[in-house]
């Protein structure tokens, strides 16, 4: 299965908003459904998410604007209601107030050579029933600024790069400070520095600027065309911890805090998820991780559990629906090129004939 694609058009906000909707009526759709069920699994009542929903808007309105405008746009020309675009980007924060464990989402790494651009991939990790939710999404958010993002239907941004040097990844991270006030998507967060950050110092403000009710980690890595850097920003309600680059030039974040003041208030454990497995195996491939070949670095993340840390997971389907968590994609970012990467699957699959590349054409083609 290939991920689904789109180039947006349009540059004002409410109108690519209303293209992407009009465009992808049905996967918008799908995609509220789906989220709806996991809420109701995991214990939301009624009424609950359609508040939520809507103070994921609000608070996107007061932080960022226009990025509100596109999920307004977006809900509009989907048939949807705007609140519902409010429930897709604040899908962290819902799951953060229902007080969801679980698994977590994503092995990240991310390299800086002592010459040339970085090199990075992650997995990203959700429930096997959101396969077909994926989608890589090229847009200008100002003339002159490109973003490509690996996303979900709805959601504003995820994984990405833009064309001024930065990336970025995702992990999700659980945290005692997280609670039902919902504050500003974290997804949110991510496509504003997407839009609007070159260095990591300035992606560092955005985030500490944004008041929170869920927990993310942000792996930050940017490239001058001389020098590479980057920084982990663990994103919680309580604060905004900065994990700078090691002097071995490595960065790694699996589903856990690193901050130590931070990991006072960790959420995960080893009973629930494997993450604490994962980092250790991540380390142990850096020298594997540190080549130019995407295709050699995704496949150094080849791991199962029961043969080693579960960086690459499958699915049990003995387990309901919500239970269940896969390597959706692999993502790799070319910062000083300003491409995005993915590949359809876990790195036990990942060949060199698989990736798809942003940006495309209007069609969608590489």
């Amino acid at each position: 299965m290939r991920i689904a694609v789109h180039l947006s058009t349009e540059t004002e906000p409410a109108a690519r908003g209303r293209e992407l909707g009009r465009a992808r009526r049905a996967e918008l759709h799908a995609a509220f459904a789906r989220y709806t069920e996991l809420f109701e699994a995991e214990g939301a009542r009624d009424g609950q998410v359609a508040e939520w929903g809507a103070r994921a808007l609000a608070e996107t309105a007061a932080w960022a604007p226009e990025l509100a405008a596109e999920m307004t746009g977006m809900a509009e020309g989907a048939g949807l209601e705007a609140w519902q675009l409010g429930v897709l980007n604040g899908r962290t924060e819902i799951l953060a107030a229902l007080a969801v464990t679980g698994e977590g989402e994503c092995s990240a790494a991310v390299l800086l050579p002592p010459s040339g651009a970085p090199r990075t991939v992650q997995t990203w990790d959700w429930h096997d029933t959101f396969r077909e939710g994926m989608l890589l999404w090229s847009l200008e958010p100002r003339p002159g600024r490109r973003v490509h993002t690996f996303t979900e239907f709805g959601v504003v941004g995820k994984v990405g790069v833009n064309s001024d040097g930065l990336g970025l990844h995702f992990n999700v991270l659980r945290h005692a400070s997280d609670h039902t006030g919902i504050g500003v998507p974290v997804h949110v967060v991510a496509r504003r520095i997407l839009d609007e950050a070159t260095t990591v110092g300035e992606a560092a403000e955005l985030a500490r600027s944004a008041r929170l009710s869920a927990s993310t980690v942000l792996t930050v890595v940017t490239y001058d065309g001389e020098r590479g850097d980057a920084i982990g920003l663990e994103l919680s309600p309580e604060r905004v911890g900065e994990l700078p680059v090691g002097s071995d030039g490595v960065l790694l974040h699996t589903n856990h805090f690193l901050d130590e003041k931070l990991a006072e208030g960790e959420q995960t454990s080893n009973e629930v998820s494997s993450t604490f497995d994962r980092l250790p195996g991540l380390r142990e491939r850096v020298s594997a991780l540190n080549t130019t070949d995407r295709t050699e670095r995704a496949r150094a993340l080849h791991s199962h559990r029961g043969d080693g840390p579960g960086i690459c997971a499958h699915a049990d389907l003995s387990l309901p629906a919500h239970l269940r968590w896969e390597s959706l994609a692999t993502i790799s970012l070319d910062v000083a090129a300003g491409r995005l990467y993915a590949h359809e699957g876990g790195p036990c699959g990942v060949g060199p004939d698989g990736w798809q590349e942003v940006p495309f054409d209007e069609k969608g083609r590489v």
